[in-house]
Formats: C-alpha cells, sequence, structure tokens
C-alpha cells in the first residue's frame, strides 16, 4: 500500500533559541560528567544522559564541540555520570558554570576505574567511551557501562521549562509566557 504525502512543506530554519526553549518543555534530570587526566580533574553539568541498551549494557551523554572538558575526558577514554539530587545546586552551578575552578574546595574522590566520584551523588555510572557520532555542535558519546554505584537515595534535580525542578510551573501556569520568557538557564550555553 503506498500513501500519497503530497509535496513536503518548505521547511525554514529554525532559531536556536527557540529551539532551546521549546526543548526546555521536555524534563530532564541533570548530571555531571567528570573524568581525570594529566592536568586534573575535568567535568561538566549535562542534562542529556540517557540508557540506551541493557546487554551490552550502554548510556549516552552529548557534549558541545566548543567545551574544554569533553576534549580531555575523551582522550582518556573513561568517564563517570553523576546523578544529582534536587537539593545538589551548589554543584550543579559549579559545573554548569564556564567560570571558576570546579573541583576547587570539593571533597571528591578517584574511583576504581580513575574518573572523579562527586559526593552525595543518586547515582555514579562509570564507563568507557564505547563509540562517538558528531551531530551538530554536539557529540553523542556512547559509553560501555563498567560500573553502576547507587548513591544518596533522594529526589533527582529535575530541568524543566528553564529551571529545576518541577513546582515553578505552578506559579506560572501560562506555557507560552515560560516558553517565550527569557530564562536564564534555558537561554545560557552552560550546558554540556
Amino acid at each position: 500500500m503506498s500513501i500519497d504525502l503530497g509535496p513536503a512543506p518548505q521547511h525554514s530554519a529554525v532559531d536556536p533559541m527557540a529551539m532551546r526553549r521549546a526543548m526546555g518543555i521536555f524534563a530532564s534530570g541533570v548530571t555531571v560528567v567528570t573524568g581525570l587526566d594529566d592536568d586534573g580533574p575535568v567535568g561538566f553539568a549535562c542534562q542529556s544522559f540517557a540508557s540506551v541498551s541493557l546487554d551490552p549494557p550502554l548510556v549516552l551523554f552529548c557534549a558541545d564541540h566548543g567545551g574544554r572538558s569533553w576534549p580531555r575526558i575523551r582522550a582518556t577514554g573513561r568517564f563517570s555520570v553523576n546523578v544529582l539530587g534536587e537539593d545538589q545546586d551548589e554543584l550543579c552551578g559549579r559545573f554548569g558554570s564556564s567560570r571558576g575552578a570546579r573541583f576547587d574546595g570539593l571533597d571528591w574522590s578517584v574511583s576504581a576505574w580513575g574518573t572523579p566520584s562527586l559526593p552525595h551523588v543518586m547515582l555514579r555510572v562509570h564507563a568507557e567511551v564505547h563509540d562517538v557520532h558528531t551531530a551538530g555542535d554536539h557529540d553523542i558519546v556512547i559509553g560501555r557501562v563498567l560500573e553502576l554505584e547507587p548513591g544518596t537515595p533522594e529526589r533527582p534535580m529535575l530541568f524543566y521549562r528553564g529551571k529545576f525542578g518541577v513546582d515553578h510551573v505552578d506559579q506560572a501556569r501560562d506555557g507560552q509566557a515560560l516558553l517565550e520568557s527569557g530564562l536564564d538557564w534555558a537561554n545560557s550555553n552552560r550546558w554540556g
């Protein structure tokens, strides 16, 4: 059976900021991807993290080509994904900002896999780089899971409509107004 879809509509360029605001409707967890090389520990906040396969155990995250952390992590071949709890705003801020030393004064340790483990996170996923796919201005990184390390059981940190948590939605029911507003994190270049 053949379906006639008709002529393809003309597509217009999608504005990057409009894309960022629109995709903010999809709630995601917040993680910090970490690695360790000869120059020391490195890491970045990342909301694009997911399980890919159970057998073999694979995960993925996306990293910006322009970031300083990802090239160092890629070169080592191993990383840890630290899943943040809802009260870890300070930790997220450290790794979500391009300013300052992210590990200064932070109580972190080196995992058995040679990657930084951050304190009091909900879960640590230790992995090695399995494959990398270029996609626009980001790399899609596939990692083979080496160990799953449960952490502190609590509520997860969520990123939704440009803010952390979902409680703010009750304060502003007009979804279009949220999409059109200039929200700090939704409009920043802090991720990955």
